[in-house]
């Protein structure tokens, strides 16, 4: 049972406050210790690999390290930035992401818009040949073939051809195109506008939280692109950051191997060290871009998931 008790405030303000029960005191407290305990679960493993970034190798080797870096340096970044390949391939990464965001976004803007018509002849046709193709695909060798008969291999274009069109983002934007309501191009069509312009001047301006949920999701799954661009790229100077450092932490476990009998640890502390610097090196852009997108992306989710 609540118990409400009302003071004024002020001239024409009301204040109400709400007392809670024992049991709904009882009943928060748990909800926020588990939530508290959720949180510090999903906060250890980062932090815990920040601080053995920053932790020297004879730290890190006697598990010295947990939340906190043990014999402060930055020899793993010092080491990981020393030669520049890693920008290099971060403005690989950069282009790859950007381009490919853009035309992913671009893309699956122009099918989901179509297929939110209704007047749209053979839709559901068109519907349910796409969604087919999340249940079955061409596997990797009939890509391969494919990419390589279109003389697409070694090129970014092969890449952005690949995965131009998310079906599940598709139907998540399509969901949400439904949901606006029809007036709002029936009274631009009265107008004279056509689709195009309806498009662009009436639907994306209100659907700008499904839009940046759809920037998130290309953006980091292009971001995090590693098989592909492993796959189809043969140059290393086109290696986006992913597989640069995939390479980089192959060379450092090659070393350790042929090392010596008394280099092995140091090597391997070195290797681990080295390996936390990475995962921050390509972790921490994202986690600075999420915060900007975040209010837009649960909204985006929830309009695109329910009809009406």
């Amino acid at each position: 049972m609540v118990k409400g008790r009302v003071s004024v405030a002020g001239k024409g303000k009301t204040r109400r406050k709400i007392k809670m029960s024992w049991g709904e005191r009882v009943f928060m407290t748990v909800v926020y210790t588990v939530l508290t305990l959720f949180t510090l679960a999903a906060l250890y493993p980062f932090v815990n690999v920040l601080a053995v970034s920053f932790s020297s190798s004879r730290a890190v080797g006697a598990g010295k390290v947990v939340l906190w870096p043990v014999e402060p340096n930055a020899d793993a970044y010092r080491q990981l930035l020393k030669d520049g390949q890693i920008f290099a391939s971060m403005k690989n990464t950069v282009i790859l992401t950007a381009v490919g965001t853009f035309l992913n976004v671009a893309a699956t803007t122009l099918a989901a818009y179509a297929l939110s018509k209704k007047r749209l002849r053979g839709r559901k046709i068109f519907i349910g040949m796409i969604v087919f193709t999340m249940l079955f695909s061409g596997g990797m060798i009939p890509n391969f073939v494919l990419i390589k008969s279109l003389k697409l291999m070694n090129t970014y274009s092969g890449l952005w051809l690949m995965g131009l069109i998310s079906t599940y983002n598709m139907i998540v934007m399509k969901t949400s195109f439904e949901g606006l309501p029809e007036g709002l191009c029936e009274a631009a069509a009265i107008d004279g506008a056509n689709e195009p312009v309806i498009l662009t001047r009436i639907i994306l301006p209100v659907s700008k939280p499904v839009m940046a949920t759809m920037v998130l999701f290309y953006a980091v799954g292009w971001w995090n692109a590693y098989f592909n661009p492993m796959l189809y790229l043969s140059s290393t100077t086109k290696f986006p950051m992913m597989v640069k450092l995939k390479q980089m932490l192959d060379t450092a476990k090659m070393i350790e191997v042929s090392a010596g009998e008394g280099l092995v640890d140091a090597t391997f502390i070195a290797a681990e060290t080295y390996k936390a610097a990475s995962i921050m090196v390509v972790t921490i852009p994202i986690v600075l871009i999420y915060p900007f997108l975040q209010k837009y992306f649960v909204k985006g989710v929830m309009v695109g998931s329910i009809k009406g």
